[in-house]
This record gives structure tokens, C-alpha cells and sequence, in this order.
């Protein structure tokens, strides 16, 4: 014959192993790493373990305790990933100042490419700056100095094969 539980009868099932183990289970997440935060992470396991509704478990306590262990991998994997972003962060702001040769380098080629887009011609030149720099659409460019699209296709293709020689010539340096 099954008796009835009510709600002032011993915890049954994951609660149960849950409220009859809790010593043994902190002492494992202290002994995992967790420290002082073993409380909050028993309290989290609860909350995940008692949410769901699942049917009977062959070895409760061994259950448990795999969940345990799975939520000790997932806060480390957690710490580890939020402490390769904020190594990756704190690099990119911590960019060294080039050398005095790079910077004059640099200085030169760019003087060269404004020389080789301003050789292609004025309206060549300004369709380039609005589509590349100021990101204009090119239907909104080619209406805006009156040409039809294709025109200011054709400009952006003559300024890039001007820049892919300008590049070749920088690569064979």
C-alpha cells in the first residue's frame, strides 16, 4: 500500500539527498576550489537540481554530485574565459608607439597613395572618398554627381587598380 506524503513529511527524492548530504556536499565544492563561495554554489546546485522535473535516479547521491563537479567546470571555465577577455582587452589599449623609422615609413606610403588616387582624377578621386571613407551607398553617390551607376563603378575600379600597383610597389620594397 503507498502512503501519502504531505508537505511536513522528510524531503523526498533530489531534495532529499540534497538536505541529507549538504555537509558533505560543500566540503566538496571547498575542496573543488570553490573557498568561501561553497555556500552560494550549493545553493545554485539546489536551484538547478530541484527546477527540473526529471524521473527516478539509480544513484541519487552519485547524481548529485556529478552536477556538482560539472557546475565547479562550468565556473571555471567561466573565470578563465572572462580572464582571457580582459587580457585581450587590456592589450589592445596597451598598443606600443611606433618607431620613428615605422612612423616615417608609414608617413610616405600614405603621402604615396593620396598622390596615386588624386592621379586618377578629381571625380574618380571624390566618388572614392565618399563610397570608401564617408560610406555612401554608390546609387546615392552616382546620384549625387549626376553620372549613372556604372560610371561610378568604373571610377572605383580605376582607383583600385591604381592602389593594387601602388601596393605591388610597397610589397617589392
Amino acid at each position: 500500500m503507498t502512503e501519502a506524503t504531505d508537505a511536513s513529511g522528510p524531503a523526498q527524492g533530489i531534495e532529499g539527498v540534497l538536505l541529507a548530504n549538504r555537509d558533505r556536499i560543500v566540503r566538496f565544492l571547498e575542496a573543488r576550489g570553490a573557498g568561501d563561495g561553497a555556500e552560494d554554489l550549493f545553493q545554485d546546485l539546489w536551484m538547478r537540481l530541484t527546477e527540473r522535473r526529471s524521473g527516478p535516479i539509480a544513484d541519487p547521491l552519485s547524481y548529485v554530485m556529478r552536477a556538482a563537479n560539472n557546475l565547479m567546470l562550468d565556473r571555471y571555465r567561466s573565470a578563465r574565459q572572462r580572464m582571457l577577455r580582459d587580457h585581450a582587452w587590456s592589450e589592445t589599449g596597451a598598443v606600443e608607439k611606433p618607431s620613428a623609422e615605422a612612423a616615417l615609413i608609414s608617413r610616405e606610403q600614405l603621402a604615396r597613395v593620396e598622390a596615386a588616387i588624386a592621379a586618377t582624377g578629381d571625380r574618380p578621386a571624390r566618388i572614392f572618398r565618399r563610397f570608401r571613407i564617408d560610406g555612401i551607398a554608390q546609387r546615392d553617390i552616382a546620384a549625387e554627381f549626376g553620372v549613372s551607376l556604372s560610371t561610378v563603378e568604373a571610377d572605383l575600379r580605376k582607383v583600385y587598380a591604381t592602389l593594387a600597383a601602388v601596393r605591388r610597389q610597397f610589397d617589392d620594397v
